[in-house]
């Protein structure tokens, strides 16, 4: 079984040779911003997902590369349109796309990057490739889904914690679960497996977008990579704002909602402010909480998966990396 550090420099390596490729293609306003968004960088965490599923089953792990390319690609084409429908700056410490570039360019750009992720996925050799292409399709469209329901939460006062966790489920579990089935199609694996590797995906995927939540609120923005309280001043519901006004005594909750309510405000006084409800509340160790419930649940499906318990390491080293982000 390989490293995730092995992993990572192999995937690393594929998407380097096709950010090269891409700096030479025509038309150069379309391609390089797609260069410039794969050259970010980031943990590469969906595409050594799908090594690290094809490696349960095979050492033949480069048949698992076209699929992990695909995975790349999509999760980054949502990341340069979710930047500019969150109108976000900066980007893992670098400008955003439509910031480097312009808005329109990198709708384009964007675009192309994902008929791009189709290309790169129908190079898989194995003979689940319609499997393959039908869990990438229903995944991209609940993406879109879960994307929606964002937006229509800014809007919505109503939103409810079960709402907010599918929600969640779609934008972003759902593409860690893929990567983890995608991974074990490509491999051939049994489909009870695969379908409990995507499971353990989904309960994974929560815990991670939960802890997001939590870091765009408690976290230190050097090490994070973005700014602090950017869900606060959009007034995404959050799990931490739903259960601030779930658990908000009556002149709390009138403190909240007027800085929800508010459309010219001092963005550093809105954050703090609200921070400091969520403090009162202890709405981190709640959330906390909520994130080790799912996470240990990912760890309990992994358990069900037949195959040898050292095998499964690197996975379980894996899910301890993604819990174990800076605060």
């Amino acid at each position: 079984m390989q490293t995730i550090k092995e992993l990572k420099i192999l995937i690393s390596e594929e998407i380097n040779r096709e950010i090269i490729r891409l700096n030479k293609t025509e038309p150069t306003n379309l391609y390089e911003p797609i260069g410039y968004t794969l050259a970010m960088g980031g943990k590469r965490l969906r595409p050594v997902m799908v090594l690290m599923a094809c490696n349960l089953f095979t050492d033949k792990i480069e048949k698992a590369l076209p699929a992990a390319l695909a995975i790349e690609v999509f999760h980054n084409f949502t990341l340069l349109h979710d930047d500019i429908m969150d109108q976000a700056d900066m980007r893992r410490n670098s400008l955003a796309v439509h910031k480097k570039y312009n808005p329109n360019i990198a709708i384009l750009s964007g675009d192309a990057m994902s008929i791009m992720a189709y290309n790169y996925l129908q190079k898989s050799e194995t003979e689940n490739l319609g499997k393959m292409i039908r869990l990438f399709s229903d995944t991209a469209l609940e993406v879109c889904e879960g994307q929606q329901y964002d937006m229509d939460f800014e809007t919505r006062m109503n939103v409810s914690i079960p709402e907010y966790l599918n929600m969640i489920r779609l934008k972003t579990a759902v593409l860690l679960a893929c990567s983890l089935k995608m991974g074990a199609l490509a491999a051939n694996a049994p489909e009870r497996i695969a379908d409990l590797l995507y499971v353990f995906g989904l309960d994974l995927g929560i815990a991670f977008q939960l802890q997001d939540d939590l870091l765009d609120v408690f976290a230190d923005q050097e090490k994070f990579g973005k700014k602090i309280g950017g869900d606060i001043i959009s007034n995404k519901k959050t799990f931490l704002l739903l259960k601030a006004l779930e658990l908000s005594d009556d002149p709390t909750k009138k403190e909240l909602l007027g800085w929800i309510e508010k459309y010219e405000f001092d963005h550093q006084e809105k954050i703090m402010a609200v921070k400091n409800i969520y403090t009162k509340l202890k709405i981190k160790e709640i959330t906390e909480n909520n994130i080790e419930d799912f996470y240990q649940s990912a760890l309990d499906v992994l358990n069900e998966i037949d195959v040898a318990k050292e095998t499964k390491e690197e996975m379980v080293a894996l899910a301890k990396m993604i819990m174990s982000r800076d605060h």
